[in-house]
């Protein structure tokens, strides 16, 4: 039997070997690397750069560390989906897009042309940040395809602040998206919000606080109904989370969603039309016992599972879900 570093010696997209969850070659859930995207469903891929963050740096090394983190979503099926995503989804994992930050003028060109090319093959993005800055060149890449996209971003923070169109900035790039025209406001939501604006720019934002005392299913009304069947990018900024759930990031704000709440979300969303995703500000060195990283990977991975779905999945609900 075939067993270890699948990551590397899996030949193809489908397969799920046995391996030790503290052992082995590391990709995201196990996943085969590959560059190769014919018959490919989706493509997971990161993007380590963090010189537009405003306080603490080192989400570079987010990839790396969501990598890490999802060693034992990959063990089982998956909860509370009851199946295994990768009968029916073809995944890669991609690697890394190479950015150079000493031409910091190349960066969102670099990263929009990775974009560009895994969507031209017809797959699907799930990508690891990096700040979250990285964000905007790719809804770039995928409003190219799919015309303006309907922006469902999970967040502490608006990222809509004043801007020029110069400025690498992880708090402005949404606000230059909208003015754009890629991102269509009219249908789009902000959820986790707990900082202030003058504007809100056409957005639906869902504080944080407005979550607590309304709940979930509440959210989820509001947030599907403006979206319809428009194209759906979701951006999960990890400081969206209480920091509580998610101290390893660079502006943790108090006050946010719990992890389970998050995951909630992200479950309820399986009737939209997803078209991306992107996770956002995993910074390691903040990080305690992979709190941050384990939370950034399951949502990473239930979002997986939505597109299983989407494809066909079924599993067997056990228990009182």
């Amino acid at each position: 039997m075939s067993s270890g570093d699948q990551a590397f010696r899996a030949k193809g997209n489908n397969e799920r070997w046995t391996e030790m969850t503290y052992g082995g070659a590391l990709s995201f859930l196990r996943r085969r690397y590959s560059r190769d995207l014919d018959g490919v469903d989706v493509v997971v891929s990161g993007v380590p750069y963090d010189a537009s963050v405003t306080y603490r740096s080192g989400c570079r090394l987010g990839p790396r560390a969501i990598r890490e983190a999802s060693v034992q979503l990959a063990e089982l099926k998956a909860f509370p989906f009851g199946f295994d995503p990768f009968e029916t989804l073809a995944v890669v994992d991609w690697g890394d897009c190479m950015v150079d930050p000493h031409h910091p003028e190349t960066v969102p060109v670099d990263i929009q042309a990775h974009a560009a090319e895994i969507i031209k093959s017809g797959a699907k993005m799930l990508t690891f940040g990096g700040d979250h800055f990285v964000a905007y060149p790719l809804i770039k890449a995928h409003a190219e395809k799919y015309g303006p996209v309907s922006l469902i971003q999970f967040d502490a923070h608006c990222d809509t602040w004043e801007d020029d169109p110069t400025r690498l900035d992880h708090g402005t790039m949404f606000g230059r998206a909208a003015a754009e025209g890629i991102i269509d406001v009219s249908k789009s939501t902000q959820v986790g919000l707990r900082t202030y604006n003058d504007s809100d720019h056409g957005f639906e934002i869902l504080t944080a606080p407005w979550v607590h005392r309304n709940g979930i299913d509440a959210a989820l009304k509001i947030i599907k109904e403006r979206a319809g069947d428009t194209p759906v990018y979701i951006s999960f900024d990890v400081d969206g989370l209480d920091p509580a759930f998610a101290p390893g990031t660079g502006t943790p704000v108090a006050g946010g969603l719990a992890s389970w709440q998050a995951l909630e979300l992200i479950r309820g969303l399986g009737s939209l039309n997803l078209i991306g995703m992107d996770v956002v500000e995993v910074s390691p060195a903040y990080d305690h016992a992979e709190i941050t990283a384990l939370a950034a990977a399951t949502v990473a991975h239930d979002w997986l599972c939505l597109m299983a779905q989407k494809k066909g999945a079924k599993g067997v609900e056990v228990g009182r879900l």
